[in-house]
């Protein structure tokens, strides 16, 4: 039987470039997104659930969905994020909000409702970013995606602690990414497939829980 994964927010971008290549390395993928269809990805092994982040009932009813299908997963990839203030030089209410709905607090929920549906010693991924980083934050924009990535990297110390032993846990920074999810990603050193390959070899690899890792130069990234 093929290993299983599980990725978030695989409509686009580095999510979409996921699932092609776990499937390309032979692995049964679950994606999701908020109408619940790719039509781009035909692959037998994939499969796609509909999951909002930003409503509670929805990722509850997504569970109870996924625990009817009898299931586990081997490896849980939470990619599902948005940034509406990347590049704003001041915070705004409502984006701030709605950011850390979906960053924080939706996939801290989601998260929480999946474990038991892991396969022992299995790996949970959290892609994050270095602009979540405390140690190597030098500008003063896009305060609420800055914040809710420093929020989800806490979370994975938090996990890997809870489940050492059980779990392996990590935090990815995906490098800068030719994505539409900023104006100035439109600059970005790697293109989602090739990010994906290198967030790839990490997951697979043996690395240790509770690390936070730059896909882009290969190396641990700073807090």
């Amino acid at each position: 039987m093929n290993k299983r994964v599980l990725i978030t927010g695989t409509s686009k971008g580095i999510g979409f470039a996921l699932a092609k290549m776990f499937l390309n390395n032979g692995f049964s993928v679950i994606g999701t997104c908020r109408t619940g269809k790719i039509a781009e990805i035909t692959n037998p092994e994939f499969d796609v659930l509909a999951l909002d982040l930003s409503n509670p009932d929805r990722i509850k009813e997504f569970e109870k969905a996924f625990q009817n299908k009898g299931i586990s997963i081997d490896i849980l990839i939470n990619n599902a994020g948005i940034g509406p203030d990347l590049d704003s030089e001041y915070p705004d209410e409502e984006t701030f909000k709605q950011t850390f709905e979906v960053n924080v607090t939706g996939t801290t929920f989601f998260t929480e409702l999946m474990l038991k549906h892991i396969s022992k010693n299995g790996k949970i991924i959290n892609i994050s970013s270095k602009m979540g980083s405390i140690d190597l934050c030098e500008l003063a924009d896009s305060a609420a995606y800055r914040m809710s990535k420093t929020a989800i990297n806490m979370y994975t110390k938090i996990l890997a602690n809870r489940l050492a032993g059980q779990l392996s846990v990590a935090a990815i920074h995906p490098g800068w990414v030719r994505t539409t999810i900023a104006k100035s990603n439109v600059n970005g050193r790697l293109s989602a497939e090739e990010s994906a390959a290198k967030i790839l070899e990490f997951v697979l690899s043996n690395f240790r829980t509770g690390i936070f890792w730059n896909a882009e130069t290969q190396t641990e990234c700073k807090w």
